[in-house]
């Protein structure tokens, strides 16, 4: 899991920004934190604070570590902070495994040029690299093994091209770090359509998923949770399906997606992506989570992704409706202020307990950030 995350002038982030996941020993709501480290967190901020682009940063690892799909140009448009062109972009990154603790740090000049790395496990440096000073290029021997790195260049790195050249159980810490950064997954539901990084390669048309999973009924259901009620079926051309709404006792049918509100769109791409990646998924992050849905669909959908224990989940949104005891807990819900984000109990002097209403303090001006 990931417990901390830092990173320094990133896009709007001129200095450090650091999102602690350690949580707290609350009595309620236990299944949202695991290990003593927030399972299930939602951020929260005013707009253009940065809570996109602390998604972004949290998914850069993907890029140089993974092979999996990176975001699209425009979201690394502008990767610097613009008053400090000059200086580098870092990145740190703490993950724990059971009792194992791994530390990963680096620094870019841009998303795919990279200047140093660092990587300890259990606080035994295992790597500490300067692609341009000579006498600051450390590789431990028996991790690297026989491996030549000598000729690899700064557009490669060095902690991915011994991974992926020593045998996986060679050092099975690392193969959980890589394992879990392979199945990291950052979506957004909002008019761009299905825009997203990790997991996978290439781009799925949401009804050829949703064929071939054989799971129209389910979606249906789906969508009567969130008080949709659609009969759906599939038509064939050119090898393409398609889904269609029918209407009339049968005699009349029309394109799903041309009938359907920006809304039930945004719930149809979180169903594909439950049905073809939350099983399998580590990490997840949805920005602007529940833009365009209904209070009601928001908390069902929150209340889905809760029972998922297997993923670690960051959401943003503007929705105080889902600040609440009986949804989350003060330690997974975060305040984002001018390069600062913290939980709601480490933004204020009070006690907060359960009997708390988060949303009421919020609004009158509690949390300071």
């Amino acid at each position: 899991m990931l417990k901390h995350f830092e990173v320094e002038n990133f896009k709007g982030f001129s200095k450090r920004l650091v999102f602690d996941l350690t949580a707290r020993d609350y009595g309620f709501n236990k299944p949202l934190v695991q290990n003593d480290i927030v399972n299930k967190a939602i951020v929260y901020g005013k707009n253009g604070i940065g809570k996109s682009s602390l998604g972004i940063a949290l998914f850069d690892i993907v890029i140089h570590l993974t092979d999996k799909e990176n975001m699209q140009p425009r979201y690394l448009d502008n990767y610097k902070n613009l008053n400090a062109i000059s200086q580098a972009v870092s990145f740190k990154y703490v993950f724990q495994f059971d009792e194992d603790e791994i530390v990963y740090e680096y620094k870019k000049e841009n998303p795919f040029y990279l200047l140093c790395e660092k990587l300890t496990i259990n606080g035994d440096v295992k790597l500490d690299y300067d692609y341009f000073n000579s006498d600051k290029q450390f590789v431990n021997e028996a991790f690297k093994g026989s491996l030549n790195i000598e000729l690899l260049d700064n557009k490669l790195s060095i902690l991915k091209y011994i991974y992926r050249n020593t045998r996986t159980n060679s050092n099975p810490i690392l193969t959980k770090m890589f394992h879990f950064c392979d199945t990291m997954l950052w979506y957004r539901g909002l008019s761009d359509g299905n825009s997203y990084a990790g997991f996978t390669n290439g781009g799925s048309l949401l009804d050829e998923a949703l064929y071939q999973s054989g799971r129209v009924h389910e979606f249906e259901q789906f969508l009567q949770e969130n008080d949709l009620n659609y009969k759906l079926k599939f038509e064939s051309q050119n090898g393409l399906h398609s889904l269609y709404a029918i209407f009339n006792n049968g005699n009349t049918k029309v394109p799903f997606a041309t009938i359907a509100s920006t809304g039930t769109m945004a719930l149809y791409l979180f169903f594909f992506w439950q049905i073809t990646a939350f099983k399998d998924v580590s990490f997840l992050f949805i920005d602007e989570f529940d833009a365009f849905f209904h209070y009601e669909s928001a908390e069902n959908l929150m209340l889905s992704l809760n029972k998922v224990k297997s993923i670690q989940s960051v959401l943003t949104t503007h929705n105080t409706y889902l600040m609440t005891n009986r949804l989350t807990r003060p330690d997974c819900c975060f305040i984002m202020t001018e390069n600062k984000i913290s939980s709601l109990c480490n933004a204020t002097d009070r006690e907060l307990r359960e009997g708390h209403n988060l949303e009421k303090l919020y609004l009158s001006g509690e949390f300071n950030g």
